[in-house]
């Protein structure tokens, strides 16, 4: 085989031309994912919004905790692995990032697109029971979440809260907050401040099937805060996440369903996690009443009613038993 004699300068030459490419395309994808603040809000306000919509994180918290853990965008975890919010591996069987942060070498998530990092921020929060009682908060109160997330673990900075704060009263994040917030009033106000009476729910979900069935739109009702449709003859927990623009795992968790679960006509069907406590003190067993269908009926976690009442996971009550919904059952 023949080999030239100036073998070793191709080679050079070769490797020079490949580095000096890549360093313009890397220089040049850098120089492209570099934003300002008013360019990361504007771009991110809208995915940040839906997903207040969805689960009940406040806009402004997001967008604040985007800008900080990425620096709006710039960090090299946000270019290169499009974590806009610095959540670490935890057991994830995607792509991943290493970088050096409170330990050397850390693993991190990555992800295809920005979207992704906003969307997984939000299952992050609402799948981790420590980040429960943020969910008992206003769907405004920025301050309360600010606080919230310290305390509940997400980062290790005591003035993490105030840096938040700080970010979004400078740019007024709240005001997406007031949007949202008031885009779900105007869908039910009537929901917004009550659950519907016990005695009427019947009649109520009668009605909400027949309208739902002569709309294509369906309505989003508010159950001790936490958004809730009616399922439809022939609806999936596939189909209404499709609908709704959620993954279909969010259904199966927030209603607590196994993966083969069927909804009945007229079954109410959770878009964010119910919470740890109910609006009412207690309820009254019927007969034949299961504890999966109190816990939907006020939008209670199974787990946390089974707590409150000193009850093993699994055990079902008996007619006329008092379960209660806010305080403990005395021992």
């Amino acid at each position: 085989m023949y080999i030239p004699k100036n073998i070793s300068k191709v080679l050079i030459f070769l490797l020079i031309s490949l580095v000096s490419l890549y360093t313009v395309k890397t220089s040049g994808a850098y120089a492209q994912q570099q934003m300002s603040l008013e360019q990361y809000i504007e771009m991110y306000k809208h995915v940040a919004m839906e997903e207040m919509r969805r689960h009940g994180i406040p806009a402004s918290i997001k967008l604040a905790q985007g800008i900080l853990e990425s620096g709006f965008g710039n960090s090299d975890l946000a270019v290169i692995g499009n974590n806009h919010f610095g959540i670490k591996c935890h057991g994830w069987d995607g792509r991943t990032f290493y970088k050096d942060d409170d330990a050397k070498n850390e693993c991190f998530r990555a992800y295809d697109d920005p979207i992704q990092s906003f969307r997984d921020h939000s299952e992050f929060l609402t799948t981790r029971e420590r980040y429960s009682p943020l969910f008992d908060l206003d769907i405004t109160d920025y301050r309360g979440w600010a606080r919230g997330l310290r305390r509940a673990g997400y980062a290790t900075n005591p003035r993490y809260p105030d840096l938040l704060i700080g970010v979004i009263e400078r740019n007024s994040l709240y005001e997406f907050d007031r949007q949202v917030a008031g885009t779900l009033a105007a869908r039910n106000p009537s929901a917004i401040s009550s659950r519907p009476a016990r005695n009427t729910r019947q009649q109520g979900t009668t009605q909400q099937s027949q309208s739902a069935s002569a709309s294509a739109v369906r309505e989003i009702h508010l159950n001790n805060r936490v958004r809730y449709v009616y399922a439809r003859a022939g609806d999936t927990p596939e189909s209404i996440a499709e609908e709704m623009g959620m993954w279909p795992r969010e259904i199966y968790s927030y209603n607590e369903m196994e993966s083969s679960g069927i909804l009945k006509p007229g079954q109410i069907v959770y878009l964010q996690p119910k919470r740890r406590r109910g609006s009412e003190q207690y309820h009254f067993v019927k007969s034949g009443e299961t504890m999966y269908e109190i816990s939907q009926q006020y939008a209670i976690r199974l787990s946390s009613l089974y707590r409150r009442n000193n009850m093993e996971k699994g055990q079902e009550p008996t007619t006329g038993q008092r379960i209660y919904l806010r305080g403990r059952a005395r021992d």
